[in-house]
């Protein structure tokens, strides 16, 4: 009986493995499917990146970035749109880079 209790508690954790994936209902004409972000047209079995940083297929998006969550207190992140990555620097000079030892992501 434990061992069911623990499979069940497993199995509602399981979201958390791709917690940076969705899978959006895109249109679809049959070739090719819409970019539920961008808008695009882009041919089934292909894939890219769009303009929210997600690296996308037809059947779904994932965040194509690492974000750091553990980083020393004088520090902070902020994310560049153009590399689809975050900087972590020093709060008090932005070109001082500053260490990180976890994050969840790419």
């Amino acid at each position: 009986m434990k061992c069911l209790a623990l499979a069940l508690l497993l199995c509602t954790q399981l979201h958390l493995l791709h917690g940076g994936c969705h899978n959006p209902v895109m249109k679809t004409d049959g070739t090719h499917c819409q970019d539920a972000v961008d808008k695009t047209w882009h041919a089934i079995g292909s894939k890219w990146r769009n303009s929210a940083c997600q690296d996308c297929t037809c059947t779904g998006c994932c965040d194509g970035y690492f974000t750091p969550n553990r980083f020393p207190d004088d520090c902070m992140k902020e994310f560049d749109n153009e590399k689809c990555e975050y900087k972590v620097f020093k709060k008090t000079d932005p070109t001082q880079p500053c260490p990180f030892f976890g994050g969840v992501g790419k």
